[in-house]
């Protein structure tokens, strides 16, 4: 959650940040009116609570005195005051909770190295890696290989269940499971801790992460109950800490897990319609870390390298993406995406995206840790190492032959 403090505190400068997110400027202009008009109250309750104080030093000063009758009057004076505070202390208590309720729908600050830019056409590439492969024949596209294969079965994943749910087969499966396996030795190898999660959490996790309440319809939530299905491991990892104060945290604390997630994708519709790029059901691997400010940069460098670095294991040709503000995550002050080649496509596609949220989501969930004597908030990081599905895609088409069979990384052979 944004620092309603900093907000209130450098609202001009904030707001131009937060206008590059594409936070809508009326939202803005009623917050500073909230902000104005909590500040009006706070200096009436103030005045209101000077002039009881110096009235109930006047009553003690008149009952020493013997003058119980004045000290009597300027008693009901007082509780007339005390009436008014209550009145003023009710109207404060409303606008701070509208406050918190417009603050729960607002993104996080970018960072001041964050490119400006309004969506994915002004991202600014970092740099590419591995050679895009020359095929000396049409590449087909994963869908295709897929079926003509038997790995892919969209017919019977429609059957099952409605469009964009695909039943994987023979070798795509096995595939499947070998990369999950593969993803979450690797991260280990990196010094993350594996941790098995629920799928299902309540809302005050999906609040948490920032999940809830301004992404609801993109969410499937359990009928009858406050539970809703995981759309990222990224949500149970960090809620792990909520309502907590890590007592050490003089390392950051790493963690890597593998979950089916799920997702609406509201608002996707006629994007990657056909294969398995776009899933209301996919398999992934995520990194979640959670360390003190000063640390969140380097980790944030090592979670990129660590994600780039399966990539490169697998032999897939990549580039970093830095996201400019207008195409930044909610929760995001920073994010570096990793695109794929998928050679069907001619261009890269996201596989992965690594996130800095600074203090945002510590302040939505709670989480602190102990610094001395304080209190502090955490800073949380998230990425994917990787997308299953579309590690898969980017397999199939990258490794495939002439002769419409597809090739095994080296790195993948143990497993199966």
């Amino acid at each position: 959650m944004i620092d309603l403090k900093l907000l209130e505190k450098d609202f001009e400068n904030v707001s131009e940040r937060l206008k590059l997110k594409g936070v809508d400027e009326n939202i803005l202009k009623e917050i500073k009116s909230l902000f104005e008009s909590k500040k009006k109250l706070l200096e009436q309750i103030q005045t209101l609570q000077n002039k009881r104080n110096t009235l109930s030093k006047e009553i003690g000063k008149l009952m020493k005195e013997g003058k119980k009758e004045e000290a009597e009057k300027i008693k009901q004076e007082v509780a007339k005051i005390k009436e008014e505070i209550d009145f003023l202390d009710e109207k404060l208590k409303k606008i701070d909770e509208n406050l918190m309720q417009k603050a729960l729908i607002i993104p996080n600050i970018p960072d001041n190295d964050v490119p400006v830019g309004k969506d994915e056409n002004d991202n600014v590439e970092i740099k590419r890696v591995g050679e895009i492969p020359q095929f000396d024949f049409e590449p087909k596209s994963h869908d295709e290989l897929g079926e003509k294969l038997g790995w892919l079965d969209f017919q019977r994943g429609v059957k099952l269940a409605k469009s964009r749910f695909t039943v994987m087969k023979n070798e795509a499966a096995r595939l499947e499971r070998a990369l999950i396996n593969f993803f979450l030795d690797h991260n280990r190898e990196w010094g993350f801790e594996e941790v098995w999660v629920p799928l299902m959490v309540n809302k005050e996790t999906m609040t948490g992460t920032g999940q809830l309440p301004k992404f609801e319809e993109d969410l499937f939530k359990i009928e009858d109950e406050n539970l809703y299905l995981i759309p990222t491991a990224e949500v149970p990892l960090t809620n792990l800490f909520r309502d907590e104060i890590i007592q050490d945290l003089d390392k950051p604390i790493k963690l890597t897990a593998y979950t089916p997630c799920f997702r609406k994708e509201a608002g996707s519709y006629g994007k990657d319609t056909k294969g398995i790029i776009r899933q209301h059901q996919f398999d992934k691997v995520e990194l979640v870390a959670v360390t003190r400010p000063e640390d969140s940069d380097k980790m944030f460098e090592e979670m990129v390298e660590c994600a780039s670095n399966a990539l490169e294991k697998l032999g897939l040709p990549y580039r970093q993406v830095m996201l400019c503000t207008g195409d930044l995550g909610f929760s995001a002050a920073k994010t570096i995406d990793l695109e794929v080649w998928i050679p069907s496509q001619n261009k890269y596609r996201e596989i992965s995206s690594v996130s800095n949220t600074r203090d945002f989501q510590a302040r939505r969930a709670k989480i602190r840790y102990k610094d001395g004597k304080k209190n502090r908030l955490v800073h949380t990081l998230n990425g994917s190492s990787l997308a299953v599905g579309r590690t898969l895609v980017a397999i199939m088409e990258n490794y495939q032959t002439k002769d419409g069979k597809i090739e095994i990384p080296e790195v993948l052979k143990k497993y199966l």
